[in-house]
């Protein structure tokens, strides 16, 4: 049976892990091995890994690091960050990564994604699409940490990249990243019924019950956090956490349930 994937996003700088705030202010959180160590005992869904200086820096991926990451994850992983050409894909793939995510590249040459589909699978290629609201009301995508605006709307990102054949797109929303101020809703009811492949929404949980939110609002995806997985209380001290199996399927259960 399908259910919503529950996914910890985590963020890659220099090596190690951090936690931003609407793509800024970053706060080190630890060792990134440490944290699938942990999250691999409390048997989380999936797992994110986004290292967010390689695009900016223009860096290659940190394939030693990802090889430790993979060989160390019990669970399914995705990786983005640098990755420019399907080979660079391939090879990510190759090291025991279930999923590349991919932004800035594919805005630039969206016949890269048949490209990386063809190496790796349609199912492993997933499209990023990193979204910030105007003070018109309107989502405008955006890459390069929020740097950089890219033309063209949300919608006809989204349907372009399911056009190209994307296997799975993430909306990140860049207001709410960090903010723990609840997933923007608006947001997941403008797109979700453009989405023709799975979809991941990312920024701003603060709570299970925000996953919950998410849930009715959208029903079965991926329903992916950051802050809410590494931080605990109103003074954001650092600590891994994950709702136990039990207490993640009776939120999913009861948030289904809800028309």
């Amino acid at each position: 049976m399908l259910r919503p994937r529950i996914t910890p996003c985590l963020l890659l700088r220099n090596g190690g892990l951090v936690k931003t705030r609407q793509f800024g202010e970053d706060k080190y959180v630890g060792d990134p091995i440490n944290a699938v160590k942990i999250f691999n005992e409390k048997a989380v869904d999936e797992l994110i890994v986004i290292d967010i200086d390689a695009t900016r820096l223009d860096a290659e991926p940190n394939y030693s690091l990802i090889q430790r990451l993979a060989n160390e994850s019990r669970m399914p992983l995705c990786y983005g960050g640098g990755i420019k050409t399907s080979e660079q894909a391939e090879r990510i793939i190759q090291m025991g990564v279930e999923k590349v995510a991919i932004s800035s590249a594919i805005m630039q040459t969206p016949s890269l994604i048949a490209k990386v589909a063809e190496a790796v699978g349609q199912q492993s290629v997933v499209g990023v699409l990193d979204v910030k609201k105007s003070l018109l009301k309107r989502y405008g995508v955006y890459t390069h940490n929020g740097t950089k605006k890219v033309a063209g709307s949300l919608s006809d990102w989204i349907k372009r990249l399911q056009s190209c054949g994307i296997g799975e797109i993430m909306i990140n929303s860049i207001d709410r990243d960090g903010m723990q101020n609840g997933y923007d809703l608006e947001l997941v009811h403008k797109v979700k019924d453009l989405m023709a492949v799975p979809s991941t929404f990312l920024g701003g949980a603060s709570s299970l019950e925000d996953i919950g939110d998410l849930i009715k609002a959208r029903g079965i995806g991926g329903c992916a956090a950051g802050s809410l997985f590494v931080f605990k209380g109103k003074y954001r001290a650092v600590l891994i956490n994950y709702p136990e199996f039990q207490e993640k399927l009776e939120l999913i259960n009861k948030s289904l349930l809800v028309k």
